[in-house]
């Protein structure tokens, strides 16, 4: 059952979005709901698995594997590529966040009134590549939906964002094409380097493979091949496995992003309608975050060890820089943006600790990050519906006018700049104690972190304390616009404040999905 319901979460937003292109003029008016629908039931499904999931087999589970693609190289041997999908500890909590996030952001697209076809047809194509890149368990079939990506947010974002959304869709594509080049070189390097023994035998030729689980087990890497951990070639100096680990490096760090490859992310989410902004910083980030984790991580862990310090170091630098930059945002999604690059930061620092609650602590920091950012995004838009104005000093006292918006603000707020009791705190403390327990890099490293944190919450506070307190005064003419959340906003930003609350109470409902894998991943760096 549940190995069905894993291709059922891949190939219903797709089936959904071409269905949705053939459907005459007259249903467009109903064709949101298509989406919700779809959304529903993936969340459903997510929910289900959840449930099923065994915590205490650090494996994968519910594993689909078919034969796909057999490209014989003759004299070289076969390539073998399947689809093959799964989930475990790591990739799980992920999946869970995608099916919340898309619903938020699928409910939020109520506003889009234009070419509403091909917009919900894209945002379902964008839901089956996310749902992949969580779920595969092949890297040529994780490429596949990596670069799929690409195509549905460069046209949400060209076509239904604001003014300059030709401009941040060019950047956006272009500097993640970039990161995607860098990724392919990897995965040549690697399938052509490991070995499916089984699969050899029973062809009776070399059969080269890129199923995580083979690439994942150094014994498995061809003698002689120029992966193999004994092998000694550089490639401009360095060895080269530490060129494909800077290459995974700077290829998941551009979707992170991390500095100073971020400058793409508040170009794209400024011009970003709110909805796609919820689901960029919602989940699309954490594809960077977990591809990093399941594959740089995971296939050269001896170089993840050697690079410990470069890695936390980048980290800070993102939470000092993203968190000072948003010191300085008068615009209200920019301040967000800025924050998700700053916040983001800890999901590389508790990477680098190379520990188990480093590594829980960034697991935790992603899904807690998704879910408040998508609140924050979700609040920008609230304002911006109302005055088509995003400007903080043009906001004073709002609290008097709409009571219940301020505390769905002071929920994701608090949130975001770590108080306990909320998700945020968790994700921000583990990978920070994982960071300070790390022997690779010196203690200075996590100790300039929590200044990150005492930033975040100087602009959260400095943000709620303009726009919020005080004499209410609104300086566009548009007082009267500044109506109270309505049903469907009260619906999405209560729903998030609740699991915000709801994880930040009881954090072992991730962790308890989280660590036995994460045990598995780090007993290597022993």
């Amino acid at each position: 059952m549940e190995q069905i319901l894993l291709s059922v979460l891949l190939f219903l937003p797709l089936a959904s979005g071409a269905l949705i292109l053939f459907l005459p003029d007259k249903l467009t008016p109903n064709i949101k709901w298509i989406a919700v629908l779809v959304a529903v039931i993936n969340l459903l499904i997510c929910l289900f698995l959840y449930h099923s999931f065994d915590t205490q087999n650090p494996d994968y589970q519910f594993i689909v594997q078919k034969p796909w693609i057999k490209l014989d190289l003759g004299s070289l041997g076969l390539i073998s590529i399947q689809y093959l999908i799964a989930l475990d500890g790591i990739s799980m909590p992920m999946v869970l966040l995608s099916g919340i996030v898309f619903l938020a952001g699928t409910i939020s697209s109520f506003g889009i009134k234009e070419k509403q076809k091909s917009y919900y047809a894209f945002v379902l194509l964008l839901t089956t590549s996310v749902f992949g890149c969580f779920l595969a368990l092949d890297f040529f079939l994780f490429f596949l939906f990596f670069e799929f990506m690409l195509l549905p947010m460069y046209f949400l974002i060209g076509i239904w964002g604001g003014e300059k959304r030709e401009y941040a869709a060019m950047k956006f594509i272009i500097y993640t094409l970039v990161g995607s080049v860098l990724i392919l070189i990897v995965m040549l390097a690697l399938g052509l380097s490991v070995e499916d023994v089984n699969l050899s035998k029973e062809l009776g030729k070399t059969a080269f493979t890129f199923d995580f689980r083979i690439l994942a087990d150094l014994k498995n890497y061809a003698a002689g091949s120029f992966l193999h951990p004994d092998n000694t070639s550089l490639l401009f100096g360095w060895p080269v496995r530490y060129v494909m680990f800077i290459l995974l490096f700077i290829g998941f760090g551009i979707k992170l992003p991390m500095v100073p490859f971020h400058t793409w992310l508040p170009d794209a989410h400024v011009e970003a309608p709110t909805a796609i902004s919820v689901v960029l910083a919602g989940i699309l980030l954490k594809v960077g975050g977990y591809g990093f984790l399941r594959i740089a991580v995971y296939f050269f862990p001896g170089e993840a060890h050697h690079f410990a310090g470069l890695i936390a170091i980048v980290g800070v630098i993102s939470i000092l820089y993203g968190a000072l930059n948003a010191l300085a945002q008068e615009d209200l999604k920019k301040l967000v943006a800025y924050s998700s690059v700053s916040h983001m930061g800890f999901v590389f620092l508790g990477i680098a600790a190379l520990n188990d609650q480093g590594i829980n602590g960034a697991i935790f920091q992603m899904f807690s990050h998704g879910i408040l950012s998508s609140m924050l995004f979700l609040i920008a838009g609230v304002i911006y519906d109302r005055t088509h104005n995003r400007y903080i000093q043009n906001y004073r006292g709002l609290a008097s006018k709409m009571p219940l918006f301020t505390g769905a603000v002071v929920v994701a707020f608090f949130g975001s700049l770590g108080l306990p009791g909320i998700s945020g705190f968790i994700g921000e403390f583990f990978s920070l104690l994982g960071a300070f327990k790390a022997p690779y890099f010196s203690k200075l490293i996590p100790s300039l972190a929590v200044l990150g944190i005492v930033l975040s919450a100087v602009y959260l506070l400095w943000t709620m304390q303009k726009m919020f307190f005080g004499k209410f005064w609104v300086n566009l003419d548009k007082e009267t616009e500044m109506t109270d959340l309505n049903f469907r906003e009260q619906i999405l930003l209560f729903s998030l404040a609740f699991l915000a609350i709801l994880f930040g109470i009881f954090p072992n409902l991730i962790f308890e999905i989280s660590s036995m894998s994460v045990q598995l991943l780090t007993a290597g760096f022993q």
